[in-house]
């Protein structure tokens, strides 16, 4: 229960900056996305690093910090989601499908960081140094990989449609017209 002085309904004025956290917080998570999906997955791959025997630990590296980054970025826009529908009116109606996207775009990193990264690791790890690692691609890693580019897509999704949300909510003219 609120306290009888705090009204539930702040003005625009005392929290806009959660609104504005939420947004660029998503911006900046679907540039990164972007970014690494797109320009530095696709370099490594022409420049032929995806065939050297230590890649599996390098990618590892890579997408260790890259996915700690993603949940704070989850963490954040989630709470800030939560805040907003709890305090800021135009919000109240996009509040259960803006947190319910903002469940699973935290669903969706817990299972990368948790799950597909370190088994993808350990598939791809060649523990035996006097053997040179197979270049064929095992149908466990196919489907590794195909699960996380298919999550990948759904997360970059889920990132534009909440983005798209927010903007449009913080908008003047449409202040009472959220989705």
């Amino acid at each position: 229960m609120l306290h009888p002085n705090l009204n539930r309904y702040q003005p625009l004025e005392k929290l806009w900056d959660w609104r504005v956290v939420v947004t660029l917080t998503l911006a900046f998570w679907l540039g990164a996305s972007s970014l690494l999906d797109f320009v530095v997955m696709p370099g490594l791959f022409m420049s032929g690093m995806m065939t050297q025997d230590n890649f599996p630990m390098a990618g590892y590296t890579i997408f260790s910090v890259f996915n700690r980054l993603e949940l704070l970025c989850a963490a954040l826009v989630l709470t800030g989601v939560l805040v907003l529908c709890r305090t800021f009116t135009p919000f109240v109606g996009f509040g259960r499908t803006g947190v319910i996207l903002s469940l699973f775009l935290l669903a969706t990193v817990l299972i990368y960081t948790y799950d597909l990264t370190p088994e993808m690791t350990a598939l791809g790890t060649h523990f035996n140094i006097f053997e040179s690692a197979s270049q064929i691609i095992s149908p466990q890693m196919e489907h590794l990989h195909l699960s996380y580019w298919g999550l990948e897509a759904l997360k970059l999704l889920l990132e534009g449609i909440l983005l798209t949300m927010c903007v449009r909510c913080g908008q003047p003219t449409t202040l009472n017209e959220c989705p």
